[in-house]
C-alpha cells in the first residue's frame, strides 16, 4: 500500500510540474497569448502605412490575436525603429521597416543610434513596390531627352522626392552617380503628399516615386511615367520601358521594399512562429488582391537570416551613392 501511494504521489507531483512548466516556460510554449504591436515608423496614410496594416490583418488571422498599427513616425524612421530597438524581445512589438530604417539610417547619420543587423532580429522582408521615374506634364520626350538635356544643361533640371535621405531620394542620386554625375538639383518635400502635385503643377521637373503613388495621375494625364527602375517592364505600364532600356545601364533595379523586424534576443521559437505566419499570411489570395491594387509585390524567400544578408548587401550598394551625393551627415 505505502508503495502504491509513494507512486501515486511521484505521478501527481510530476503531473503538476509539468502543467507548471507548460504555463511559465516562456512565450515560445504559448506565444502569442496577447495582442502583439506593430510599430510604423512613418505617417499613417502612406504606402508603408498601407501596407503595414493590410499585413496586420493578415498576420493576425493566422496568429489568432490582434495586431495592433502604432504609428510612431519622426526622424526618417529613426524614432520608431529605436522604440522597438530598445522594447523587450519578446515578440508582442514588431517593427514595420523600410530601406530609410535598415539602410540609410546607418549611412548617413556619424553617430547611428542603432545598427540595423546587430540590433533586430530579422522576420522577413514581406513585400517591395517598383519605383518610378515620372515627368511634369510640360516636360517634353522621355528619360533619354531628360538626360541629354541635363548634360548639355548641368544644373538647369531639377527633380523632386518624398524627403531628404529617403530611399526615393537615393534612387534618384544613384540614376546621377551610374550616369557618371548628371548635375540635377535634389528638391525635397515633406513626402509624396507634396512632392507629387509640386511636379503636376511643373515646380519640378522630375520625380522619383512608387508606382502605386504615380498610375493614376498618369493614366489621369496629370504627369507622365518616363521609366521603372526593374528588370521587365510592368504589366501595369507596359509602354513604359525600364531605366536600363533606356540608358544603357546593366542592372538599375530599385524597389520600395518593406521588412517585419523584432528587437535583439527573440528566442528561435518565437522566431520561427513569426517566419511561419508571415509566409502563410503573405500569400492570403485577399491580402494578395489588396497589395495588387497598390502595386506591392509580395515577398516570400528572404525569412530571417536570409533578410539579414539582403541587408547586408544593401548597405553596401548604397554606400558609394550616399558618399558621392555628400549625404553623410556631420
Amino acid at each position: 500500500m505505502k508503495v502504491m501511494q509513494s507512486l501515486l504521489w511521484v505521478l501527481v507531483s510530476y503531473l503538476a510540474v509539468s502543467a507548471s512548466f507548460a504555463q511559465t516556460s516562456g512565450p515560445s510554449a504559448a506565444y502569442p497569448v496577447k495582442p502583439i504591436r506593430l510599430v510604423v515608423p512613418f505617417p499613417a496614410g502612406g504606402p508603408t502605412d498601407q501596407f503595414a496594416r493590410q499585413y496586420a490583418q493578415a498576420l493576425s488571422t493566422q496568429l489568432g490575436k490582434p495586431v495592433v498599427v502604432d504609428n510612431k513616425s519622426g526622424a526618417s524612421g529613426a524614432i520608431g525603429s529605436l522604440e522597438v530597438k530598445n522594447s523587450a524581445p519578446d515578440g508582442y512589438t514588431l517593427l514595420f521597416g523600410t530601406a530609410s530604417t535598415h539602410v540609410l539610417y546607418s549611412l548617413i547619420n556619424p553617430k547611428p543610434q542603432y545598427d540595423s543587423i546587430k540590433d533586430f532580429t530579422e522576420i522577413a522582408v514581406v513585400g517591395d513596390a517598383p519605383i518610378v521615374f515620372a515627368v511634369s506634364p510640360t516636360t517634353k520626350g522621355g528619360l533619354k531627352e531628360f538626360i541629354e538635356y541635363a548634360r548639355i544643361n548641368p544644373g538647369k533640371l531639377q527633380y523632386g522626392s518624398a524627403g531628404e535621405g529617403t530611399y526615393l531620394h537615393i534612387v534618384g542620386e544613384r540614376l546621377k552617380y551610374e550616369l557618371g554625375g548628371l548635375d540635377i538639383q535634389h528638391i525635397p518635400f515633406r513626402g509624396s503628399a507634396q512632392a507629387i502635385p509640386a511636379l503636376i503643377g511643373n515646380q519640378v521637373n522630375m520625380t522619383v516615386d512608387t508606382l502605386g503613388s504615380l498610375i493614376q495621375q498618369h493614366r489621369a494625364e496629370k504627369l507622365r511615367i518616363v521609366a521603372i527602375a526593374a528588370s521587365k517592364r510592368s504589366p501595369l505600364i507596359p509602354d513604359v520601358p525600364t531605366v536600363n532600356e533606356v540608358t544603357g545601364l546593366k542592372d538599375f533595379q530599385a524597389a520600395l521594399w518593406n521588412i517585419v523586424s523584432a528587437p535583439e534576443g527573440l528566442s528561435p521559437q518565437v522566431t520561427n512562429t513569426l517566419i511561419l505566419a508571415t509566409t502563410k499570411a503573405l500569400k492570403n489570395p485577399e491580402l494578395l488582391e489588396k497589395l495588387n491594387s497598390i502595386s506591392i509585390q509580395p515577398i516570400t524567400n528572404l525569412t530571417g537570416v536570409a533578410a539579414t544578408g539582403f541587408i547586408a548587401k544593401e548597405l553596401v550598394s548604397l554606400r558609394p551613392v550616399v558618399q558621392s551625393a555628400g549625404l553623410k551627415k556631420e
